[in-house]
């Protein structure tokens, strides 16, 4: 008998029963609420006089919709109020915990479930979000649901699923000076695509992803969905288990022993075999930014855009005319002279302290181009606390940048922070598809470090050159 899998693991600890068409019954352990998501299923609810089955396993905050400055007069009868208004009422009807706005503990829901300990390994989590998938870092199988299934996990605290296939990446080597892990998981979707991790989940492995701080996995996981995979993981291991204790929801005492001996269990076992593995060198990468509509349309920055006439697949190359036409870009044009309008720091992707630190790192000293409006957009209140502790917001503030309240902000359009029509980003969020941060706008996706150096410089720049080490 082979070994199992992390995937595995929990799916069989949490199997309910089996459906003679290949579905599956899956008991939810946590449940995430926003503000987008969530009206529909409370409404279903209501309708049909049921009540959420464990109220506790649920935690709700509003992030998408937030303006992220001048929160204390957001517009009476506007989209943000209403919706805000909305889940509080809901959270409150059926007593579900709700974080107010203006809570120490608000933040974007991917970044404060893991800041509370109500992410933990081993766990089934839901959220009606795509990205939903970060928590994964923490040995979860985590991914997004629709309204209606919001609903059932509300009522019944399960999920009819369809088991997927496990996909392994491995990552060797260590990251070369100047870069991160967004510029790994850019790497990887450019090689594997979209598509690549469709039906599967992916596990992240190797000397790398060991390296890799929680915060970083969290970013490695969190773009799983742009290669197609629902779930994204990362074994836990004694990083993890350092990062969840003492956390506010994270067990305690004798709790906090038996689960660590349980999760010790969850790792992969050594003789399993993999549906599907895929292996990176990380430390061949150098930095990686996206120049079309797909994080998939992405390349090295030292690259030029490329030509889709020399494209052999049809497919592919109308795909790739088309988003040079929407990016208003030219075949042959060398990344590094495209130049930027707008700078966003911040997402569920790259709004934490690590990324604000190394951001900082390359702006301290130095001035946002004239022509660029740079924001910096943490992704909770406590990631705003820690960096005010530590005078980043100074160092932003004094370069040029805006500092902001926590939220979703730019990474969608639909809120407050959107880019006006034409305008071009260079932005640390996690999907750059026509219109994702506003009609008409243009996103380039890169790491916090790369978007920094694009604020100072006015165009996409190679950070190291900044940062030396024999760069010219």
């Amino acid at each position: 008998m082979t070994g199992r899998t992390l995937y595995g693991k929990i799916w069989d600890s949490h199997l309910v029963k089996n459906y003679e068409d290949g579905s599956s019954l899956l008991y939810i352990d946590r449940h995430l609420v926003q503000e987008v998501s969530s009206p529909q299923a409370f409404a279903g609810l209501a309708l049909q006089g049921r009540a959420v089955r464990r109220p506790q396993a649920n935690v709700a905050v509003a992030d998408h919709a937030v303006p992220t400055r001048n929160r204390a007069n957001i517009e009476v009868g506007g989209l943000a109020q209403l919706q805000i208004a909305r889940l509080e009422e809901n959270a409150a009807r059926f007593g579900i915990d709700y974080i107010p706005i203006e809570s120490r503990h608000h933040g974007i829901v991917h970044v404060i479930g893991p800041e509370l300990g109500f992410t933990l390994p081993g766990a089934t989590l839901v959220c009606g979000d795509s990205h939903t998938c970060t928590h994964g870092a923490f040995g979860a199988i985590s991914f997004g649901i629709g309204a209606s299934e919001c609903e059932a996990v509300l009522s019944t605290q399960c999920l009819r699923q369809t088991r997927q296939k496990v996909m392994r990446v491995w990552l060797d080597g260590a990251l070369p000076f100047g870069l991160s892990v967004k510029d790994i998981i850019l790497a990887v979707i450019a090689r594997i695509g979209t598509s690549g991790g469709v039906g599967h989940a992916i596990e992240y492995a190797g000397p790398a992803v060991q390296a890799l701080s929680m915060e970083a996995r969290m970013t490695l996981c969190n773009m799983s969905i742009e290669a197609g995979s629902r779930v994204g993981m990362v074994a836990p291991d004694e990083r993890t288990f350092a990062y969840l204790e003492g956390r506010a929801m994270a067990p305690k005492g004798k709790l906090w022993d038996q689960a660590l001996e349980y999760w010790q269990t969850l790792p992969s076992d050594a003789d399993v075999v993999f549906d599907r593995e895929v292996r990176f060198d990380v430390s061949e990468l150098t930095p990686f930014v996206s120049w079309g509509t797909s994080p998939e349309e992405s390349a090295p920055i030292g690259a030029r855009i490329p030509d889709p006439a020399a494209e052999s697949d049809g497919v592919k190359r109308l795909r790739m005319q088309r988003s040079l036409d929407y990016m208003g870009l030219t075949p042959g044009t060398r990344l590094e002279d495209i130049g930027i309008d707008r700078v966003f720091i911040g997402s569920c992707t790259n709004g934490r302290i690590e990324d604000l630190r190394a951001a900082a790192a390359v702006i301290a000293g130095r001035r946002v181009a004239s022509s660029v409006e740079a924001i910096v957009v943490p992704g909770s209140a406590q990631v705003r606390l820690q960096a005010e502790a530590e005078r980043l917001d100074r160092v932003f503030l004094d370069a040029g940048f805006e500092w902001r309240e926590a939220g979703c902000s730019m990474c969608v359009g639909m809120n407050d922070d959107r880019l006006r029509p034409g305008e071009r980003c260079a932005s640390t969020s996690n999907r750059n598809f026509e219109g994702r941060q506003g009609i008409g706008g243009r996103t380039h996706l890169m790491s916090p470090a790369m978007a920094a150096a694009a604020a100072i410089a006015g165009h996409l720049v190679d950070v190291r050159r900044m940062a030396g080490e024999g760069h010219a």
